[in-house]
C-alpha cells in the first residue's frame, strides 16, 4: 500500500509514499502492518494524517501509545506499509496489481515471455513489466492485449509478438 519514507518534525510523525490512487486513500485503512527491510513486522494504527505541502504526513500509534519520539519514528523509515486483504474493497476485475506480480506470461501462441515483475502507470494505460530472457513492457489493455488472467493457474495470456522489444 505504501512505504515510510521519512520523519516529519520532532514529534514522531512520519512521511509516507502511498501506492493508492488517490494517494490519501491510504488513510482509509488505519490498521497497518509495517514490514521492515530486515523482515521484522510491527502493527501500527494511523491516528491522524494529511497533506503537508506535497507530503503525506501520518501520526502513528504503536502498542497503544501515540508515537511521539523522532528517533523512534526514524527506525520506521524504509518499512513497507501493508494492510489486511480483507480490509480492501472488492475490485471489479477480481484482482489487484499485487495479485498479478509473479504470474507467468505467455503469448496466445504459447510462447513464454517471463513473469510479471511489476506494473506502472502511464498517461495512457497501465503497463506490465515482464522479466524473462529480457525485459518487456506490455500495455495492460484488456481484452485487446491482455486476453486472460488466471490467478489459480498463475498465468496470463497476452496477444503480443515475442520478438517485440
Amino acid at each position: 500500500m505504501g512505504e515510510v519514507i521519512g520523519v516529519h518534525g520532532v514529534r514522531g510523525a512520519v512521511t509516507v509514499r502511498s501506492h493508492t490512487r488517490p494517494p490519501d486513500n491510504l488513510l482509509q485503512y488505519p490498521e497497518w502492518t509495517l514490514d521492515s527491510a530486515d523482515g521484522a513486522q510491527q502493527q501500527v494504527t494511523a491516528t491522524r494524517g494529511g497533506w503537508v505541502g506535497k507530503r503525506l504526513v501520518v501520526q502513528l500509534e504503536v502498542d497503544g501509545r501515540v508515537l511521539e519520539d523522532r528517533d523512534e519514528a526514524t527506525r520506521l523509515v524504509g518499512a513497507t506499509i501493508m494492510v489486511e486483504r480483507s480490509a480492501l474493497p472488492d475490485d471489479d476485475t477480481g484482482y489487484y496489481w499485487a495479485d498479478l506480480v509473479g504470474l507467468a506470461v505467455e503469448t496466445t501462441d504459447g510462447v513464454p515471455l517471463g513473469t510479471v515483475h511489476s506494473l506502472m502507470e502511464t498517461g495512457a494505460h497501465d503497463v506490465l513489466v515482464v522479466q524473462g530472457e529480457r525485459e518487456r513492457l506490455i500495455p495492460f489493455v484488456q481484452p485487446d492485449i491482455v486476453q486472460a488472467v488466471d490467478l489459480q493457474a498463475g498465468t496470463m495470456r497476452v496477444d503480443w509478438d515475442h520478438s517485440f522489444e
